[in-house]
């Protein structure tokens, strides 16, 4: 069928978001949350998380680190009554401790500051920001969902955000994969290379954590060890969804009812 009458067929295809909320962002099945979190676990559930994303306090409370999880479904699977599925693709955090849930501690001033600090930075930008994507050691899954953002679904170029092949041209780093000592390096390097205001974004489990290659002698412990990082989002790969949730996030462009 000749692309006009498709398109006629077929309408706009392209997601509001983050102008509307998007239903099939909002339905997706996103990330582990911890059920009836007020309640003591006397069972040892640790032990069901192959990357030790599941902790257990002094007061035999649950947390899961949605920065170690790799989205597997063991947990779900034993212990239905104590972990589910959280819908939504709105998981980036501009703290590694905000990627804890529940949230049981926070320090209000240290991530206000943090906010205004990164504010800051980015009212340099202006409307137009050019982001440069590094893969670190990744298993080439974040690269895929890295791709997709250009794609006519979201359209990342409608809301001013294009990736460059330069880092000399870029505002903001993207970095996928579990931090590869070989590649520290290069990515000190880009950082290096890359002008003055940047953001940088660690871009799914790996990046976060290392996931299930870490530790060991070829990674480091995700990027976070490489190099200073802005925003942290979580995923097995992160969705599409979850990376432009992510870049907003940083640049403060999100609807002041997500934030």
């Amino acid at each position: 069928m000749p692309w006009p009458l498709r398109g006629l067929r077929d309408g706009i295809l392209t997601s509001r978001y983050p102008r509307k909320p998007d239903e099939y962002a909002e339905s997706w099945r996103g990330a582990i949350d911890v059920l009836d979190p007020d309640r003591p676990e006397r069972h040892d559930v640790a032990a069901l998380c192959p990357t030790a994303a599941i902790g257990q306090d002094d007061q035999h409370l649950v947390s899961v680190d949605r920065g170690r999880c790799i989205l597997c479904g063991a947990c779900v699977g034993a212990r239905p009554d104590r972990f589910g599925w959280a819908a939504g693709t709105d998981l980036g955090s501009p703290t590694r401790g905000g990627l804890v849930v529940p949230q049981r501690q926070e320090d209000d001033d240290s991530l206000a500051a943090l906010r205004v600090d990164l504010a800051r930075r980015v009212r340099a930008f202006g409307r137009s920001v050019h982001v440069r994507h590094v893969d670190a050691g990744s298993d080439g899954a974040d690269e895929w969902e890295v791709k997709a953002l250009t794609n006519p679904t979201y359209d990342v170029h409608r809301l001013g955000i294009f990736l460059t092949a330069s880092p000399r041209h870029a505002d903001l780093l993207l970095i996928t994969g579990a931090g590869a000592q070989g590649m520290s390096e290069p990515v000190a390097g880009t950082l290096q290379a890359t002008a003055r205001p940047v953001v940088i974004i660690a871009a799914g489990t790996d990046a976060i954590s290392g996931g299930m290659v870490s530790p060991s002698y070829a990674t480091a412990g995700g990027i976070g060890d490489l190099i200073d990082v802005d925003v942290w989002v979580p995923g097995s790969p992160p969705t599409p969804f979850a990376l432009l949730h992510g870049i907003l996030l940083a640049l403060g462009r999100l609807p002041e009812v997500r934030r």
